[in-house]
């Protein structure tokens, strides 16, 4: 029975309309360096990451910590945008973000399972660095909520579910506060 941390990613250095891959910013590091010692309690030893620098750069200081590998699983990361420009992408993404699944494209729909299967995959406890629309993805198809955003991951917080046989189920969401997405 794997448990899986999902961790979103520290403060970007820049916003999801202004740079399609910003590193982290100072506050982000930081961040990212709180979560690697709050994971160290549980000491998950497989560490995944979406393959965006914000999310390699939060994962970073844990890996190091336990002297593992990053493994970068691509269907973790950040929600796919159709063929649209940089400063198009946050007005899209509002959109997006006050609907449901079931309303969205099939593609949408086809990467939120995707993102289910990475979480069914686990045969051992993981730790997943990830974005907070695909964390949203994750408790909204878990918990069978079918609205895009049901809460606000802060940065560096981890949402931990529990994988059994192929089962998922929520354990504790991130903290969660008024924050930008990014």
């Amino acid at each position: 029975m794997p448990l899986i941390y999902l961790v979103r990613h520290g403060q970007a250095a820049a916003g999801y309309s202004e740079d399609p891959d910003p590193g982290l910013d100072d506050l982000g590091r930081a961040q990212a360096e709180a979560a690697s010692k709050t994971l160290l309690t549980a000491r998950p030893k497989r560490v995944l990451s979406s393959p965006l620098k914000r999310a390699q750069e939060t994962a970073h200081p844990y890996a190091q910590a336990i002297g593992e590998s990053v493994t970068l699983e691509p269907r973790v990361s950040e929600i796919p945008s159709p063929n649209l420009s940089v400063s198009e992408r946050g007005a899209w993404l509002q959109g997006i973000m006050q609907g449901q699944w079931s309303n969205q494209s099939e593609a949408l729909q086809a990467w939120q399972a995707s993102l289910v299967d990475v979480l069914k995959e686990a045969r051992e406890d993981t730790v997943i660095f990830s974005h907070f629309v695909a964390i949203n993805a994750l408790v909204s198809a878990v918990t069978k909520d079918d609205q895009v955003l049901v809460f606000r991951p802060d940065n560096a917080s981890i949402t931990t579910f529990r994988q059994t046989n192929g089962e998922l189920t929520l354990v504790a969401q991130g903290e969660s506060r008024l924050t930008v997405v990014n």
